[in-house]
Formats: structure tokens, C-alpha cells, sequence
């Protein structure tokens, strides 16, 4: 069963990189390693997000001869990695490391076995800096989750924004890739833990992944080097008509060109797009068109609602609608 779910999850992937989504950054014979914690080295099992990582280049670019290499510890720290860094990736010769650490130098911080700050931050640019001086390229992350609540109120939370913060200084001021999987977690749990359940939705508890969680970071991962597109979230903004019957068809042609044009007369519209109902199951209540308009932000919406040509467009419908449907969402696209 897992390999047929990691199977799947290859083949999904590798649809993403067919379709031309981006070009490819990794270079045939390159050697990519991944250097961290615990969570890394599970990583390089058999659902592991580093296996996964390697076997879907393996599907997507049978014959490029890139080499994956987990290197993985459990318990380290930044300091541990200070001092294998040698012995465990620059002996590799790597053309990428991959640098996922930092939830021991927070959670360990309970036991007085913590990383001070000051000491996390010359630590990763020591990092940074022997694996440049070692010809690698580096991709930095930022430290995901210790547990999964939303509402803030997960015991190091604060502090771990705090490391998560020094990461991202540290990636721009080196200019290294920087995936923020803090963010990312962050962001996917919101959407798909609003029962604010401490483990069990990317994590088995609370740190360490889960095959669902594997799969997300893994794909975190294949954008962080620059095999796939990295998504964007986009605000959604769902309108249904139900038209009045004594509406004509010129009349509804006039409607449709003017709510199109709005994408041209206003420029936080990312998107316009708009279609006849055609559903068979006879649930649609009426209402016969459906229009979708994408923003990039909830500001770009606010700027959009009383833009004068909108509302100029909004005074068109006068009269002519029995009843209007509006439903806004977020996705990533």
C-alpha cells in the first residue's frame, strides 16, 4: 500500500513537471544532499521525504544520474552540524545542500539543552559559508512546526518564530534559496486543521512527519532546488447570477463583455473567467452563469469592490437579477 501511495504521488508530481510548469535547476550528475535532524533522517526511509524527493527525479529524469544522499541525525543542532559537516556532506561533493534544521535548537531549549540565538545565527552562516567554499549552492529552511495547533497557542511557538526569523535573515543576507516551511506548515494547517488538533495532520506528534507530511515537504523540497513551480496562494472570488426571465440575450452579452472588461479597467485583477451552467444534477437553484475572479490578496479585493468601474458595472445590473450568489476562497495555484 505505500508504495503504491508513493507510486501515485511520483506520478502526480511528475504530471506537474511534464506540463512545463518550470525548467529544471538541477544539473545532470549533481549530487544534492540533505543535512538535518531527526526529521531528516526518518526522511531518508522508505516514505521518507528525502526518498520521495529522489524517486521522483528518478521518474521525472530517468537518465540524469543526480544523486540524493540523506544526512539526517536525530537530536542534532545547529552545532552538530558545525561539526559533521565535513565527515557527512562536503565529502560527498555536493553541488546542493539542502539545510533543514532548527526545531532541537528550540525544543531542547526545555531540557536547558537548547541553541542560543546568537549562537544559531553564526552557526548557520558558518554553514552557509564552508558549503559555498565546498562549491555548493545552499537551500536554508526554516524550522516547520513543534505541534500543530492554529491558534497560536502551541508551548514554543513564540520562540520558534523568533529561530524561524533568524533563518530567513540569515538565507537573505547570504543570499541562499530560502524554503519556509514554517510558513508553509503554517498555511496548510490552517486550512486543513481548523479543528486545531495538536499532531496527527502532518505530524505524528507534533515534529516529526507522517507520510502526509512527507509528501508536503518533499514537494517544498523539489521547489526549493527548482524542479517544480512553487505555488502562490490566490484569493477566489465565486459569483453566481440568477437572471430575471425577461433578460435578453443581447442584454446578457452586454453584462458578460462589461464584467470581462473589469480585467482590463482594473489592475488587482489577476484573473477573469466565466461560463453557462452545465451541471446534470439539477442543484444549481436557478442560477444560470458563474463567474470567477482571481486576486492576489485580500487588499487586491478590497480594491477591486468600490473601484468606480465596478461600480459602474454593478449599476448595469439594476433590475436585471432575481437574486446574486457571492463566495470567496482561498487556494494556491
Amino acid at each position: 500500500m505505500k508504495f503504491r501511495v508513493a507510486s501515485a504521488f511520483m506520478a502526480a508530481i511528475a504530471g506537474l513537471l511534464c506540463g512545463g510548469s518550470v525548467g529544471a535547476e538541477l544539473k545532470n550528475g549533481e549530487t544534492v544532499v540533505f543535512l538535518g535532524d531527526s526529521i531528516t533522517q526518518a526522511g531518508a526511509g522508505e516514505t521518507g521525504y528525502v526518498t520521495l524527493f529522489r524517486r521522483t527525479l528518478e521518474v521525472t529524469r530517468p537518465d540524469s544520474g543526480i544523486r540524493v544522499i540523506g544526512a539526517g541525525i536525530s537530536g542534532n543542532r545547529v552545532p552538530d552540524l558545525q561539526q559533521r559537516l565535513d565527515r557527512d556532506v562536503l565529502s560527498h561533493k555536493p553541488s546542493v545542500v539542502v539545510i533543514y534544521i532548527g526545531i532541537n535548537d528550540v525544543w531542547h531549549t526545555k531540557s536547558g539543552r537548547g541553541t542560543s540565538a546568537d549562537v544559531y545565527e553564526a552557526g548557520l552562516r558558518e554553514l552557509v559559508q564552508r558549503c559555498r567554499a565546498g562549491g555548493a549552492r545552499v537551500v536554508l529552511c526554516t524550522p516547520s512546526v513543534i505541534g500543530e495547533k492554529t491558534d497560536g497557542k502551541n508551548e514554543l511557538d513564540g520562540l520558534l518564530d523568533q529561530y524561524c526569523g533568524i533563518s530567513r535573515k540569515v538565507a537573505a543576507e547570504t543570499e541562499s534559496t530560502l524554503v519556509d516551511l514554517r510558513a508553509a506548515f503554517l498555511g496548510y494547517l490552517r486550512e486543513y486543521n481548523t479543528a486545531n488538533a495538536k499532531q496527527g495532520v502532518l505530524t505524528t506528534d507534533g515534529v516529526h512527519l507522517n507520510e502526509s507530511g512527507n509528501r508536503f515537504v518533499s514537494v517544498r523540497m523539489l521547489e526549493g532546488v527548482g524542479e517544480i513551480a512553487a505555488k502562490k496562494r490566490v484569493l477566489r472570488h465565486v459569483v453566481l447570477f440568477r437572471y430575471k426571465p425577461e433578460v435578453t440575450a443581447a442584454q446578457l452579452d452586454e453584462i458578460n463583455r462589461a464584467f470581462q472588461d473589469l480585467q482590463r479597467q482594473i489592475p488587482e485583477v489577476r484573473d477573469f473567467e466565466r461560463g453557462i451552467n452545465n451541471s446534470p444534477e439539477g442543484l444549481a437553484k436557478g442560477f444560470t452563469h458563474g463567474y470567477l475572479i482571481t486576486f492576489g490578496s485580500e487588499a487586491d479585493r478590497d480594491a477591486y469592490l468600490p473601484h468606480p468601474a465596478h461600480r459602474k458595472f454593478v449599476e448595469m445590473l439594476g433590475g436585471k437579477l432575481e437574486e446574486p450568489f457571492v463566495f470567496d476562497y482561498w487556494t494556491v495555484e
